[in-house]
């Protein structure tokens, strides 16, 4: 009870956050949320919230957190919003509350410098390669400077460029207490940071890596966390099976190739036949690879049976039985030279993980779980759980010691029921406590919705042709200032395709297509729009775009989504799911796609409306959500738009936009 006291002074009228931040405004839902958090905390309850966009849900679970005393792990769906907690929202609370605590901030492997593996890469660098040596001569003297050794700190470095695998560890390939520079070690310096701080900031891959083989020091901070808090929740069914079942790649297998061959001609020359070992398992992975030559890149193939579907059996079963023979001549030669180095220590454990790998390919699928192969520039074996629900039970809520704790999940979109079971019972959450509280925008007057009767259906070829037509016509009435999402790649490419064609001669409107430049700098770009003398902005992207994309202000004013986002059918994932819904006689469309959708839609219309003086219009260019009977439940599922019935109210609304939209003159 003190502590929901302690949480309803903090966020009074006269209380320490009005008094401390700028702009700050107690909201009725903020501080409903923040009391059901500070009751979770208080009573050790596994609390489920969904809080609509403008709650302020991040100041709603910080403060009953800092201000509980408690130790406390927050996971985050990605690093930039990790980065965003950890560096602006946490420190400006604790300096506010006054509070005597350590935070920390802990990423993955891949997010830090490894000093071993940049010496190596510069040693080997071919000179010959100019932009991967300038790379490496950057962060070389980069290394000289940071403290932490988190390359988000480094101007300028690409998240996708080539040469972070060379400059960072992953688990495989790390020597662990072995490496010369451990002392030194960025990863290390940073477990040991959180492993003695108050509060700890983590992201969702990270937990559930460290969830699937207890590897990056969570195992041991979370036993003596009583509060675990993890934001953007929609993402967490999606984010741990990725690591909660088994993979296999062929890149896999090449970098270890890669690996084994510089460290044997390097350290054990003459020992081994370096180059007949690794050419063994370079022509396994190739001919793996060749299985399925003829499936197009990006296609998953079924894998319901002993052979994945449209593969040769005979060729198949080979190839795998190659790559395992390989890595058992692999494992015995560098069993002879374990004595000389840690780092073939490491190989030998990595040639033996790939190995149980491939073997396990062999079995037959577990139960619960679903198998597939995925075709690429690498082939990818992958065999994963359906739901968390299980792991979460027993590994976090039912575990051992895990008494007494709280476990609070939020959200902005949770599912299009009361209940949350959308996002309850793949997480096993059925027995929390649930909360919906409503965002306080004033969607009736801010925002509009506009579906076009008589489009062209989705299915049809002329479908993505007609979306980037109406967009180009719509966003040339407001300069720019549109967001157009796509629920597929392909449709990404002809729309974006279609648009540059036809502003290819305008001076006053820049297409950007997602993959043309790094998001960050995307959306950068677009943030800026027609201001100092550029050209207005339409801004093309599917996937990652739908969601974490915050443009407040008159910078986006129309949000165009080319067609309801169902889940692809094909998709074994998918399949599977809906296979075992309807084997407990439920309705896969109803009880899985619908929701799936509803989710999606209210993540990719929430980009529009992000404070209380934005003003805008969301188009779907879906007829079957005005047509069809489900189309209720998925505008149900949006927030309380006004309807526009045809397009000359949409273009009467459009002209009405205006980049000087206030609060007191919102257009509609």
């Amino acid at each position: 009870m003190k502590l929901e006291l302690d949480v309803l002074e903090a966020f009074s009228k006269e209380g320490v956050l009005s008094r401390s931040i700028d702009l700050f405004m107690p909201r009725q839902g903020q501080i409903d949320m923040a009391l059901a958090v500070a009751r979770a905390i208080e009573y050790a309850e596994t609390l489920v919230v969904e809080a609509g966009t403008g709650v302020g849900k991040t100041y709603a679970y910080l403060v009953p957190a800092l201000l509980s005393g408690d130790r406390v792990l927050m996971s985050t769906a990605t690093k930039a919003l990790q980065d965003q907690l950890y560096g602006r929202d946490l420190p400006r609370l604790v300096e506010a509350l006054g509070l005597p605590v350590e935070t920390a901030l802990l990423k993955g492997r891949s997010s830090y410098l490894c000093l071993h593996r940049l010496a190596m890469a510069s040693a080997q660098s071919d000179m010959s390669d100019h932009r991967t040596s300038r790379s490496l001569g950057r962060i070389a003297e980069w290394a000289k400077v940071t403290r932490s050794g988190d390359l988000a700190e480094l101007p300028g470095l690409d998240e996708k460029s080539p040469v972070i695998p060379l400059v960072t560890s992953t688990r495989e390939n790390c020597l662990g207490s072995q490496c010369p520079d451990f002392r030194s070690c960025h990863v290390n310096l940073a477990r040991k940071k959180a492993l003695a701080a108050d509060i700890v900031v983590v992201n969702h891959h990270l937990f559930f890596a460290d969830l699937a083989v207890r590897e990056s020091g969570l195992a041991e901070l979370l036993p003596s966390v009583r509060v675990a808090i993890f934001d953007e929740a929609h993402q967490l069914n999606e984010t741990g099976v990725q690591f909660l079942g088994i993979s296999l790649t062929t890149g896999q297998l090449l970098d270890l190739c890669r690996d084994m061959l510089a460290t044997g001609l390097q350290a054990a020359r003459g020992l081994v036949d370096w180059q007949q070992i690794v050419a063994s398992c370079e022509m396994a992975a190739r001919d793996l690879r060749m299985c399925a030559g003829k499936a197009h890149p990006g296609s998953k193939l079924r894998w319901t049976d002993t052979v994945p579907e449209g593969l040769d059996p005979a060729i198949w079963s080979d190839a795998l039985d190659r790559i395992c023979a390989s890595l058992s001549g692999a494992l015995v030669a560098l069993n002879t030279v374990s004595e000389i180095g840690p780092e073939f220590v490491r190989l030998h454990e990595r040639a033996a993980e790939l190995l149980n790998r491939a073997n396990a390919f062999f079995a037959p699928c577990q139960t619960e779980f679903v198998r597939w192969v995925e075709v690429g520039s690498q082939l990818r074996l992958t065999e994963s759980p359906l739901t968390i629900a299980k792991a979460v039970k027993a590994k976090m809520l039912e575990a051992p010691g895990e008494a007494g704790k709280t476990w609070i999940f939020t959200s902005a979109t949770l599912g299009d029921d009361e209940k949350l079971s959308w996002f309850t019972q793949p997480c096993g959450l059925d027995d929390a406590k649930t909360l919906r509280v409503e965002s306080p925008f004033d969607y009736a007057q801010q925002a509009a919705l506009y579906v076009p009767p008589d489009f062209p259906k989705p299915s049809d070829s002329r479908h993505p042709v007609a979306v980037a037509e109406c967009a180009a016509r719509w966003s040339g009435r407001i300069g720019g200032r549109t967001l157009l999402l796509t629920t597929s790649l392909r449709a990404l490419r002809v729309i974006g395709e279609t648009l540059d064609l036809l502003f290819e001669n305008s001076d006053s409107m820049e297409v950007l297509v997602q993959g043309i430049m790094p998001k960050r700098v995307l959306v950068e770009r677009f943030r800026q729009g027609a201001s100092r003398g550029q050209r207005g902005c339409v801004m093309v992207a599917s996937a990652s775009f739908w969601e974490g994309i915050d443009i407040p202000g008159d910078a986006l004013q129309l949000v165009i989504i080319d067609k309801l986002p169902f889940p692809p059918p094909n998709d074994p994932m998918v399949e599977a799911r809906s296979q075992a819904l309807e084997a407990e006689g439920k309705s896969a469309f109803n009880h899985y796609f619908l929701p799936e959708a509803a989710v999606a839609l209210n993540q990719g219309a929430g980009r529009l409306i992000r404070r209380e003086t934005d003003a805008g219009i969301l188009v779907v260019c879906d007829s079957r959500l005005a047509s069809m009977g489900y189309g209720k439940r998925l505008i149900k599922a949006l927030p309380p738009m006004h309807r526009l019935i045809n397009e000359e109210a949409l273009v009467s609304k459009l002209d009405s936009l205006t980049k000087t939209c206030t609060s007191e003159t919102l257009p509609f």
